[in-house]
């Protein structure tokens, strides 16, 4: 029952960590820096790249919140356990944002004139994902020693 629980809360934590900042960045200390959150960031690739903007959108939003709901429908037996290595892959692509989003902070905190501090959204959008991957893993586990039994 916990474990459908949790799967539940993340259809509720992932909408915060989108609009929770990531990042504080700005150009040298000297100004005030602008909070990025993941809406924010595709807002701006909107304008800028749509094609980027899409992918992004796929990885940070669909991918998560299909997968979580992929896998609360197995938990309750509503969707066909079968279907968990396409949820499994689902959460790898919602990974790679995570891995993007740090990618871009490295490269940003190599440039002279840029500040980047990483804000809480950040840890709490990785930490929705690893909770989503871990949950999957859990009740895979669980429906096999279910089959074996």
């Amino acid at each position: 029952m916990l474990i459908r629980l949790l799967t539940l809360s993340l259809l509720v934590l992932y909408p915060v960590a989108w609009f929770a900042p990531l990042m504080r960045a700005g150009l040298l200390p000297l100004f005030g820096l602008s909070e990025i959150s993941v809406i924010t960031g595709l807002q701006s690739l909107w304008g800028s790249d749509v094609i980027l903007a899409l992918v992004v959108t796929a990885f940070a939003i669909f991918a998560p919140y299909l997968k979580t709901i992929g896998l609360a429908l197995v938990q309750w037996n509503l969707l066909d356990p079968r279907a968990q290595p396409v949820l499994h892959i689902l959460g790898k692509l919602a990974m790679a944002d995570v891995f993007l989003i740090a990618l871009y902070i490295t490269l940003a905190k190599g440039i002279g004139y840029v500040t980047i501090e990483v804000a809480w959204g950040l840890y709490m959008f990785t930490a929705c994902i690893l909770t989503s991957i871990a949950l999957g893993l859990i009740t895979e586990k669980r429906r096999r020693s279910a089959q074996g039994q």
